[in-house]
C-alpha cells in the first residue's frame, strides 16, 4: 500500500467495530468489492484489532501505555481531579482540570483510542439491545430488530460467557426481587449481554475484537480483498459535485501524503472525529456537531453479604468471575441502565476501606439518559487547527435541570440498593462528563433532510450519494445502555445501501 495513490472500492476510516462491521458486511455481500480499513494510530496486535483485554496483563499494560494520553502520577478514578485519561484512551483537553465545579461543564473527561482496532484497546464488552424510546422510532421495527441480529452475530453477544457463583447468583436474586415486576417483558435482570465467546470450563472468555468482526476476511488467501493500513490519518475527503472520490491521506510517521480512490467512503472514526473530518472537508450540514449525547454516569461500590449457604460455597468469592449483571433501561419505571460490575471486571476503580474483608465487592453503574439538546456539540473554526493540520475539537456540553433531577434520583436508588445487596463502600459519584466514552448524536441520522439531523436512516449523508457515516455517532436517540449493538446494527443497515452504490459499477475517478 506505499505509493501515493491507492483504488479500491470501499474506503473505511476508522478500524473500531462499527469500521470493522462497515468492511466485513461489505465483503459478504459485494463479493467482487475491495475494501480498504485506515486508522490514525498504530497497530497493537500481529492479528489487527484483536482486542486486548485477551492479552496476559503485563502485555496489555504495555500495549495500552503505547496509545494512551498523559497519565502523570499514574491512573487515577475517574472521580478524582486531575483528570486523566482511562488506559488506552487519550483525552481530547489533556490540561489538568483544576477541580472546580462538578465537571459536568464542557465535557473535560472526553477522551478517544487512537489504534488498530478502535475501543479494543479498553472495550468491556457490554452489548445490550435498546429497549422503548431508546430504539430509533423511524425505522421499521422488524427491519431494526433484524439488523441486531446480524449485529449480534457480528460481535458474538452471549449472556453465558460467565458460570454462575455464589456472588453473581446473590446479586441477580436481589436485582429481581427489586426490579422484574416493574420491568416490560423481554427486559427483566440478569447476566448482561456480552461480546466473547465463553471460555472452556472455567477459563476466562475471549473478548470480541474488530479482528472478531471481520471473521474470516482477514485469514482469506492474501487477504486480497481487504487492506488495512495503521498510522493513516484521513485529512480531508475529495469529492467531484455530490460524490465524493476518496481521501488525502497522511502518513503519521513519515509524513508522505497519499491519496486514496474509492467508489464509496464510510467514515466510521468516533463521534467527535468524525464530524471533524467531515468540517474539515467543506461538508457541513447544520446538524453537524449539534445533538451530542455522553450519558451521565452515576457510580457506587458495594460489598455483597452472601446468604450462609452460599459464602460457604467459596473460601474468596472474589476469586470467582462473576461476570456483569444488567437492569435495563425501561421508560417511566426505570430511566436508568444499570451495570453491577464484579470489581476484577469493572474500568471503575472502586475504593474501600482497609481492613480484612471476604465479602466480593461490585461497582454499580448507573447510566443516564441526556435531555438531547442542540447546543450540546463538537465544534470547529477554520481558523484554529490541531497538531494534525485538522479543526481543533471544541465541545459545548451542559446538564440541564431535567438531568440534574435524574442524577439525583440515581444517587438515592443507588444508595438505597447498595445497602440492600450488602455494604455501601463509596459515596455516590457522579462522573465527570465524558467519562462513560458512549458519545452519540453529533453525525445523527433522521427521517429527513430538515436541518435536525446528518445522514439519512441508511447512514448516507444528506446531499450525497455515496458517502455514508457509522458509529456511536449517527445514533439520534436519548439513549442510556452501551451503544456499540445499536451502532453496528446500524452500520448493517448502511451496508445495504453501499452494496447497491457498488453495484453500479461507477468507476472511481
Amino acid at each position: 500500500m506505499s505509493g501515493t495513490t491507492a483504488r479500491v472500492d470501499l474506503l473505511v476510516i476508522g478500524s473500531g467495530p462499527a469500521g470493522a462491521a462497515f468492511a466485513r458486511r461489505t465483503l459478504d455481500t459485494a463479493p467482487d468489492a475491495t475494501v480498504l480499513i485506515v486508522e490514525a494510530g498504530p497497530w497493537l496486535t500481529a492479528v489487527p484489532g484483536h482486542n486486548i483485554r485477551n492479552l496476559p496483563p503485563g502485555q496489555r499494560t504495555e500495549l495500552q501505555e503505547r496509545v494512551s494520553g498523559p497519565q502523570p502520577g499514574g491512573f487515577r478514578p475517574f472521580g478524582a481531579r486531575p483528570l486523566h485519561a482511562r488506559p488506552g484512551t487519550i483525552l481530547v483537553n489533556d490540561d489538568d482540570d483544576d477541580g472546580s465545579g462538578d465537571g459536568q461543564d464542557g465535557m473535560p473527561a472526553a477522551a478517544y483510542s487512537a489504534n488498530v482496532g478502535g475501543m479494543g484497546a479498553h472495550w468491556t464488552c457490554a452489548v445490550p439491545p435498546p429497549g422503548g424510546s431508546e430504539r430509533i422510532g423511524f425505522i421499521p421495527g422488524h427491519e431494526l430488530d433484524a439488523a441486531f441480529e446480524v449485529a449480534s452475530d457480528l460481535l458474538r453477544a452471549t449472556t453465558t460467557a460467565f458460570r454462575a457463583t455464589p456472588a453473581a447468583e446473590a446479586v441477580r436474586e436481589k436485582l429481581a426481587r427489586r426490579y422484574d415486576h416493574l420491568l416490560p417483558a423481554g427486559r427483566k435482570t440478569g447476566p448482561m449481554p456480552l461480546a466473547c465467546t465463553p471460555g472452556p470450563g472455567a477459563g476466562p472468555p475471549r473478548w470480541t475484537g474488530a479482528d472478531t468482526i471481520l471473521g474470516t476476511a482477514l485469514h482469506a488467501p492474501g487477504r486480497s480483498r481487504l487492506t488495512i493500513r495503521g498510522n493513516a490519518r484521513a485529512r480531508r475527503l475529495l469529492a467531484d459535485g455530490d460524490r465524493v472520490t476518496g481521501a488525502e491521506m497522511v502518513d503519521t510517521r513519515t509524513g508522505e501524503v497519499f491519496t486514496v480512490i474509492a467508489r464509496a467512503v464510510a467514515v466510521a472514526a468516533d463521534a467527535l472525529h468524525t464530524p471533524q473530518l467531515l468540517w474539515a472537508s467543506g461538508i457541513r450540514p447544520p446538524a453537524l456537531g449539534r445533538y451530542l449525547n455522553d450519558q451521565p454516569q452515576v457510580v457506587v461500590g458495594a460489598r455483597i453479604d452472601l446468604p450462609a449457604h452460599r459464602a460457604t460455597a467459596a473460601t474468596d468469592p472474589r476469586d470467582a468471575l462473576t461476570g456483569v449483571s444488567w437492569v435495563p433501561f425501561a421508560d417511566g419505571v426505570h430511566p436508568f441502565h444499570g451495570q453491577v460490575m464484579q470489581l476484577d471486571a469493572s474500568p471503575i476503580a472502586i475504593h474501600a476501606a482497609d481492613r480484612p474483608d471476604p465479602r466480593p465487592m461490585v461497582g454499580l453503574g448507573w447510566f443516564l439518559p441526556k435531555d438531547v439538546q442542540p447546543d450540546d456539540r463538537v465544534w470547529f473554526s477554520d481558523g484554529d487547527l490541531d497538531e494534525h493540520g485538522l479543526p481543533a475539537i471544541h465541545i459545548d456540553y451542559r446538564l440541564t435541570g431535567d438531568d440534574r433531577a435524574l442524577v439525583r434520583r440515581a444517587v438515592e436508588e443507588l444508595q438505597d440498593l447498595a445497602a440492600d445487596l450488602g455494604e455501601q463502600t463509596r459515596t455516590p459519584d457522579l462522573l465527570a462528563a465524558g467519562s462513560s466514552l458512549h458519545y452519540q448524536g453529533t453525525v445523527r441520522m433522521g427521517a429527513a433532510d430538515d436541518g435536525t439531523s446528518v445522514c439519512d436512516d441508511h447512514g448516507r449523508v444528506w446531499g450525497w450519494q455515496n458517502l455514508f457515516v457509522g458509529g456511536n455517532g449517527v445514533i439520534p436517540t436519548a439513549t442510556a445502555c452501551n451503544p456499540t449493538l445499536t451502532a453496528v446494527a446500524l452500520v448493517v443497515r448502511s451496508v445495504d445501501a453501499i452494496t447497491a452504490t457498488l453495484e453500479t459499477r461507477t468507476p472511481p475517478s
